[in-house]
């Protein structure tokens, strides 16, 4: 089946194969039972005609062997009148003297054992049985007869008379088991009848009891970790759980987004709208329209730093979710020693404005990743220590490989610090720990959320650790090579 045709594929119905199941294995089981049955039955049977054989053969032998003469009439006349079993004496050259049922006996009037007629057999001299009880005393041994569904089952003891050596053999036909599978095929049809019945109502009443709860989980989607009716779908449940809250948290982010968006470009374009109306309807002095045009260009500025922002979070979500089916285009390796020294420079001119000491240390370190995406990352972590310190503040970045063998960057700076409160959510988008100092420096609230996604797209963790008054310093982890 191709993938498109397993695509749309109509699922299966679990109670229709949990049914089919069921009453399978109740057939099975039936089946199952009655053939071992059959098997113990046929080897139980079959050791207890040895043994029957055996005593059978051992007493007439010592009864035969005990009388003055050693012949056929003297064994037939030790005979019960209808023996069950088939007698066989044969002379040590393996000549049949007698065989009670194939061996004609003679009677005089009083209805007595006169003699026997010459038996036409044929020598079983290479008989096993014979052969075995020759040499050894005595011998059990069966073998299959013509039919297939007997077998016959022979015992032999060798009698030693002073005319010679004899052997008496004891047999018996036995079912074997294909003949007691035969005589009970009507009851096996009719027991596979009665479990396909009974499997059959067993197994919709065991299937509704167990569709049931889950059908009851279905409509109950808001609580269905509390409603869970099976151990095995708990996992089941929670992943439903979990995305379902994500979804929420998804809506709830998106609509906090456009919110947050809707308002920081308000904020600028009514700036924007107020100076360019008061110069477009003459209402501007000479003298401010250059004050006035400034500051349109600075919001203009804003506006487009927050839309480059918007645009690089929206790039990196959708590569993020890709990321686990398909790998990033650009991964290649990255030298950070070289990143950190091209971040320092391209920063210096805003630490001076803001009279801050910039300073690094870059140790060789090498990390695989797109170069683009990390220079940011760099730049970003190194623009929010710049704009959130004071006058004669310093910023320090570094690099290099950590104890555990793993690269790092390292953000250290001596500003004002960040709330122990807002640490866990500064890498939110547009969060933000001073609201009046971000709209003055510039700010759009969206840098630390682009470093979070740079780093989760590398694999990467950061370490926050900050305090108010003192600084913060922000580590990047990335895995080892």
């Amino acid at each position: 089946m191709t993938e498109e045709e397993r695509r749309t594929a109509k699922p299966q119905s679990m109670t229709r194969r949990y049914r089919r199941g069921l009453i399978l294995t109740g057939v099975l089981c039936v089946l199952a039972m009655l053939t071992a049955a059959t098997v113990l039955f046929q080897r139980s049977y079959t050791e207890r005609i040895d043994t029957y054989l055996a005593d059978i053969c051992d007493g007439y032998a010592a009864a035969y062997k005990a009388q003055d003469t050693h012949d056929a009439t003297t064994l037939v006349k030790l005979l019960p009148g209808r023996s069950t079993p088939r007698f066989t004496l044969i002379d040590a050259d393996g000549t049949v003297l007698f065989d009670s049922k194939n061996t004609a006996v003679i009677y005089d009037a009083a209805g007595e054992v006169y003699g026997v007629m010459k038996s036409d057999l044929p020598s079983h001299a290479d008989r096993p049985e014979f052969r075995q009880a020759m040499a050894d005393g005595s011998a059990s041994i069966t073998r299959e007869s013509e039919t297939l569904q007997q077998e016959t089952h022979y015992y032999a003891v060798r009698i030693d008379t002073p005319e010679g050596a004899q052997v008496l053999r004891v047999s018996e036909d036995v079912a074997n088991i294909w003949g007691l599978s035969a005589d009970t095929l009507p009851l096996l049809f009719g027991a596979v009848v009665l479990i396909l019945a009974a499997a059959t109502l067993f197994s919709w009443w065991l299937t509704h009891r167990v569709v049931q709860p889950i059908n009851h989980l279905a409509e109950h989607l808001d609580t269905i970790e509390a409603d869970v009716p099976y151990e095995e779908l708990i996992p089941l449940a929670r992943t439903i759980q979990t995305d379902r809250k994500l979804r929420e948290d998804n809506e709830t982010l998106r609509r906090e987004f456009t919110a947050n968006v809707s308002h920081e470009l308000k904020t600028p374009l009514t700036s924007i709208s107020g100076y360019a109306e008061l110069i477009e309807t003459g209402m501007a002095k000479p003298a401010d329209v250059p004050t006035f045009a400034a500051r349109i260009h600075k919001e203009a500025q804003r506006m487009i730093a927050l839309v480059s922002d918007i645009l690089q979070l929206s790039e990196l979500d959708s590569t993020q979710a890709n990321h686990s089916r398909e790998p990033v285009a650009e991964m290649e390796p990255v030298d950070l020693a070289a990143l950190v020294k091209e971040t320092a420079q391209n920063m210096t001119m805003n630490a001076r404005r803001a009279y801050i000491t910039l300073q690094y240390d870059a140790k060789p370190a090498t990390v695989r990743g797109s170069r683009d995406q990390l220079s940011e990352l760099a730049q970003n972590l190194c623009d929010n220590a710049i704009r959130y310190n004071r006058p004669g503040g310093h910023v320090e970045l570094r690099c290099g490989t950590g104890s555990d063998g793993c690269p790092y960057f390292e953000v250290e700076d001596n500003g004002i610090g960040i709330p122990q409160d807002s640490q866990t959510r500064v890498f939110e988008r547009f969060y933000r720990v001073d609201k009046s100092r971000s709209k003055a420096t510039g700010g759009t609230g969206l840098g630390l959320a682009i470093v979070k996604h740079i780093a989760l797209l590398h694999d990467a963790r950061i370490d926050l650790q900050s305090q108010v008054g003192t600084g913060t310093t922000i580590r990047v982890t990335f895995p080892k090579k």
